[in-house]
């Protein structure tokens, strides 16, 4: 069987190079299947990043040290001192600033020549095409099922390539989602490999569960290279591949891809909303827990998160054990219980497990241990 032929060049290249451009990229101009061309088309590329967070930060830095002419970036959030162990694009200094507008500082006295534009936004369904329209690429580098599948569709919609990738404690995953690649090559996207999100809290984030750092660099750095491959027409990208990163065993795994059936998947029943009526403040649950009758608090949390802040006389169950047995608070269906964990997602996980179970008196505590933290006890560390 023939070689598939490679991917052809996403970008056409820009005009020659001058002095200083040689001279700025003369490792690059070295390199037999990058060299000139290759860099002019680096040039003359438009890259939309999606989150300047713990993988667009490495991707964004590498993207634009690359040469790449114009950089969009794409985020709604301001940094947080949390965010500084990985996200280093960010220096201590914009702790509060907007984290496109920390980004792009940065950026642009990295390389003044690459143009970098700002959109502080959140992309939504409504809004996906509307941002990443006249793009040649997208990186995905977001942290939230909602905004992955609005632009994994919206890529789709558009016709772009979409490098991807998720990250989780000490493991990742790196793809190209591309749903209608040049022939003979076969498209695939995110819902080739995971054709329904999950249910709301049933899938930690790395707020939830942590992160190594050095493992979002690494990842991030993956991600930049796979653009590089696609603006450039060079290498074999991962197109119809997913590799697999374990950080602790130094290991690369690639693992196929290949277009889904369709009408072999049944879209998941929508999750109902939790109730209002059955939450309850981090100041109303301090009184309850004063006084005689006071409510069984359960604690659906990581143990690691539950050694940084607590609610005292809470009881700790993580949230996969609650799942796959509701009855195992051994407590009597009749009881008063409040569900918590770090925000909300995963107490309301809990909850309607609960209540599938028979439990009847179950409330959620509304914004979680950052509420209680905030609004009881600032004693405790925020995370």
């Amino acid at each position: 069987m023939p070689d598939t032929p490679r991917i052809p060049p996403l970008v056409e290249p820009g005009p020659p190079l001058g002095l200083d451009a040689t001279r700025r990229f003369a490792r690059h101009l070295l390199l037999p299947a990058l060299g000139e061309e290759g860099q002019r088309r680096l040039a003359r590329a438009h890259v939309v990043v999606l989150g300047a967070g713990g993988l667009g930060s490495p991707a964004l830095l590498y993207l634009a040290s690359a040469g790449v002419g114009r950089l969009t970036i794409i985020d709604d959030d301001v940094v947080d001192v949390t965010n500084l162990q990985r996200q280093v694009i960010h220096p201590d200094a914009s702790v509060g600033v907007p984290k496109a507008e920390s980004a792009a500082s940065t950026l642009r006295a990295l390389n003044p020549h690459t143009d970098v534009v700002t959109q502080r936004a959140r992309l939504e369904p409504s809004n996906a095409a509307t941002l990443l329209t006249g793009a040649d690429l997208v990186l995905d580098g977001t942290d939230n099922f909602e905004t992955r599948y609005a632009v994994n569709d919206a890529c789709a919609q558009l016709g772009l390539p979409c490098v991807w990738a998720s990250v989780y404690r000490m493991q990742a995953q790196v793809s190209v989602f591309w749903a209608s690649p040049p022939a003979p090559h076969v498209g695939t996207d995110l819902r080739d490999l995971f054709p329904h999100p999950p249910a709301p809290g049933s899938v930690p984030s790395c707020g939830d569960a942590g992160v190594l750092g050095a493992l979002t660099g690494q990842v991030g750095s993956m991600m930049a290279g796979e653009a590089i491959k696609l603006i450039c027409g060079i290498g074999s990208p991962l197109l119809g591949r997913v590799a697999f990163v374990d950080l602790m065993d130094a290991t690369v795994t690639h693992l196929p891809l290949a277009p889904r059936r369709p009408a072999a998947h049944t879209p998941p029943a929508p999750v109902e909303a939790w109730p209002a009526s059955h939450l309850i403040s981090s100041p109303d649950l301090a009184t309850e827990l004063a006084a005689d009758a006071a409510p069984f608090v359960l604690d659906v949390r990581e143990p690691a998160e539950v050694a940084l802040a607590a609610i005292p006389g809470s009881v700790h169950i993580p949230l996969g054990e609650v799942l796959a047995d509701p009855r195992a608070t051994g407590l009597d269906t009749h009881s008063d219980i409040v569900v918590h964990c770090k925000v909300q997602p995963r107490a309301e996980a809990a909850a309607r497990a609960l209540r599938n179970a028979g439990y009847t008196r179950l409330r959620v505590l509304a914004g979680g241990i950052l509420g209680w933290v905030r609004d009881v006890d600032p004693s405790q560390p925020e995370y």
